[in-house]
């Protein structure tokens, strides 16, 4: 048998390997390479004999990658998302206007789409589409062009360009805020905290802010959620206190669906970036696109933010 060129796996088992990795589970590769789990698990079990290690430690609720398995991943991710650029510039030749843009659910929720009308009227020919979700490995690079994320604005092989700051504060609904009335901040962990467990980790939650606030949290009465917005919709329905961001609840206070609770004010200690790819040069349409987005970032930073309190 003829030696492949580069010595490589099969690209069946490449791929598969890529899908598991990217999904943490060989169900879900399965579901998107149109296969059965058993047929990934056997090319990952064939990748495993041929390079002599193995690449996924396998667990109740999926599978995680192993140290090389995690080099590996990172290369194989680069070169299929490299490879999709170019196949995807071939195919739409020199007359592409569309820009896809990714950010998390709450920021698309609560700021970008809101503006997007004032694109729209402005910008006509170019078509804005919208990667939405709170897991990073969502997140192809080849279909992805632009970005807005929240962090301390360094990312591998990513340009990050500062929009604004944050800063957080306990909201709850008018009614919950009668019902404790007089509240301090002292008595946050006492009241039913409605926290949501982020995938990103710059992500500020109850603990955190407690902590900061200087509360014990030991006994603290807190309730999950997958998703901030079904968080808000919790604390709108009178279900208990929500961290509040301000640059994304600060319309809903203003438009007394929220209320802030205590003056307790923390400043975030990460801010919101605008981010694409250091390795590939973006389109005219997503340079209007970016251009568009630094515009409204320095009228946000424009916007007076609550002072600290305690």
């Amino acid at each position: 048998m003829v030696r492949r060129f580069y010595g490589l796996p099969s690209l069946t088992a490449l791929a598969a390997f890529e899908a598991a990795a990217r999904h943490g589970s060989f169900t879900l590769a399965a579901a998107e390479l149109n296969v059965t789990p058993g047929a990934v698990s056997r090319q990952i079990k064939a990748m495993e004999d041929d390079v002599g290690v193995l690449l996924f430690a396998r667990k109740a609720r999926g599978v995680t990658l192993t140290a090389p398995a995690e080099e590996l991943y990172s290369a194989l991710a680069t070169g299929f998302a490299r490879a999709s650029d170019v196949i995807n510039s071939i195919r739409r030749g020199d007359k592409a206007r569309n820009v896809t843009i990714a950010c998390s659910d709450v920021f698309a929720t609560m700021w970008l789409v809101p503006r997007m009308p004032d694109f729209w009227r402005t910008f006509e020919e170019i078509t804005v589409d919208h990667l939405i979700s709170d897991n990073v490995k969502n997140f192809r690079r080849a279909e992805v062009e632009l970005r807005i994320r929240y962090g301390l604005g360094a990312w591998i092989d990513e340009t990050a360009e500062f929009l604004f700051d944050d800063c957080l504060y306990p909201v709850c609904s008018a009614a919950f805020a009668e019902r404790h009335q007089g509240a301090t901040t002292a008595d946050l962990s006492d009241l039913p905290l409605l926290n949501v467990e982020w995938v990103e980790p710059d992500w500020m939650g109850w603990e955190e802010v407690l902590v900061r606030a200087g509360v014990a949290s030991s006994s603290a009465n807190v309730r999950r959620f997958g998703k901030f917005s079904v968080a808000l919709q919790a604390a709108m329905a009178d279900q208990g206190l929500v961290v509040g961001w301000h640059r994304l609840v600060g319309p809903l206070v203003e438009k007394g669906e929220l209320v802030r609770f205590t003056n307790l004010v923390i400043p975030a200690p990460g801010g919101y970036y605008l981010t694409w790819n250091s390795n590939r040069e973006l389109s005219v349409a997503a340079e209007t696109v970016r251009d568009w987005i630094r515009k409204l970032a320095a009228q946000e930073r424009d916007a007076p933010m609550p002072r600290k309190g305690k």
